[in-house]
């Protein structure tokens, strides 16, 4: 798919709902007792595969249009094995959150398989918290295939080697089926979309600044759910209208959990013009409406704390860096190399092949800033999502435009991605 510069991003957008919290919603409604209503659905390859995956477990799922599910739940201990192996797609937080889950559901044998690229990332990282919970769990050298085999648990208290929300959500799910206290130590704060989450739906759940403990659950309940728009899937949106001189575009209801939001504080370092208002409580999370206008940048240093804030930005952060004055470095971001693909990898390789002076490093980028319009070229982006929407904001700000290799696995997060682009394509010629 080949995209164009554009002269200029105004008017008003609306993102889709969270994929984070959607994938959330869906599995911790398949546990609750009664009726879950999620509103704002994000609908994507990913949160498919986590309605599939519960439906498959016997939980029923009704679909109404696009954006509204009703999941009525089994509760916590009412799942059921399926005849085959579950399959998880290409969707990591699926795979690693249902794992916790599974291993509390005493008696029953799972399988979880996935795609090629989600077959190819690390399980030891939370088959190794979950085995010292008591859980039987059986991989192929660390990864997909996933057995599980759910056998009585009791409490632990892990410190996390690398921050990650989804291993931590990964124990404290498994945490509600787990006799005495388990408790989750964290290096630096990660996403807390599981914990509010538990806390909506009564679990027995103490949070800290850098820890989380849960206690055995006897029965959740959730009742109506309403999923905020994306940050992440805002973020190309802020960075397009950050770099295309002239713009000035508003993104409405957009989640601002400050555990997400990492990305405006680093564009607020760089000089950015992004301005909240209207700020409010969606679903129980912090959100906002967002103006964003083009700014002249200047370089900045991102280091380990804030990355778990920014992971899925980070990409989008290399391509900030290398339009701005002066010289940049992320530090810290050894877990880009471990996502759908190697990302500081294909991200230096994407940048490089626009005409950028990015490189890579074993814990992030090098960046030396040029404040002028990327060249342009032709991009691959390796099956991930993030790489294809990395090149396609690139490309509005480009000279020449951008040619992008399968650019069709944007449907992994955001389907809608292209049409929306066009859509402010036309506000612009308008």
């Amino acid at each position: 798919m080949r995209v164009d510069p554009i002269t200029r991003l105004v008017g008003h957008i609306a993102v889709p709902g969270d994929k984070s919290i959607s994938h959330r919603s869906v599995l911790l409604g398949a546990i609750c007792d009664g009726e879950t209503r999620i509103t704002n659905f994000g609908r994507s390859a990913d949160t498919e595969a986590t309605v599939e995956a519960v439906r498959a477990l016997g939980v029923t799922v009704y679909e109404h249009g696009t954006d509204t599910l009703r999941v009525f739940g089994k509760g916590l201990r009412g799942l059921q094995a399926p005849g085959g192996a579950i399959d998880c797609a290409n969707a990591g937080t699926l795979v690693r959150l249902l794992t916790g889950i599974l291993a509390g559901q005493e008696g029953q044998q799972f399988e979880l398989v996935g795609d090629a690229s989600l077959s190819a990332r690390p399980m030891k990282r939370i088959t190794e918290p979950l085995s010292r919970m008591g859980a039987g769990l059986e991989t192929e050298e660390g990864h997909l295939p996933l057995g599980v085999d759910a056998r009585p648990l009791h409490g632990i208290t892990y410190e996390l080697p690398v921050a990650s929300a989804q291993v931590k959500s990964a124990i404290l799910l498994a945490g509600l089926y787990a006799d005495g206290e388990t408790t989750v130590v964290e290096p630096v704060p990660t996403r807390d979309h599981t914990e509010l989450m538990l806390e909506a739906a009564g679990a027995p759940i103490t949070r800290r600044e850098h820890s989380v403990t849960v206690r055995r659950a006897e029965r959740l309940e959730l009742g109506e759910i309403e999923v905020p728009g994306d940050f992440s899937s805002a973020a190309p949106f802020i960075v397009a209208a950050t770099l295309v001189p002239g713009s000035e575009l508003h993104i409405h209801d957009v989640n601002l959990n400050p555990r997400r939001t990492g990305l405006l504080t680093i564009l607020e370092r760089m000089g950015g013009r992004v301005t909240v208002y209207n700020r409010r409580t969606i679903g129980g999370e912090r959100a906002g409406d967002l103006e964003v206008r083009s700014a002249e940048l200047v370089a900045t240093e991102v280091l380990a704390p804030e990355v778990p804030l920014a992971i899925d930005e980070l990409p989008l952060f290399a391509l900030l860096a290398s339009c701005a004055h002066g010289a940049s470095r992320l530090r810290g971001a050894e877990e880009l190399r471990a996502k759908e693909s190697d990302r500081v990898e294909a991200t230096v390789d994407a940048l490089r092949a626009l005409g950028q002076h990015v490189e890579g490093t074993e814990d992030g980028f090098r960046i030396k800033g040029v404040p002028t319009r990327p060249r342009g070229g032709r991009i691959r982006s390796r099956g991930d999502h993030r790489m294809a929407m990395l090149g396609a904001i690139a490309a509005l700000d480009s000279q020449e435009g951008v040619e992008i290799e399968d650019a069709e696995c944007v449907s992994v997060s955001f389907p809608g991605f292209f049409d929306l682009l066009a859509s402010l394509r036309q506000q612009a010629a308008a």
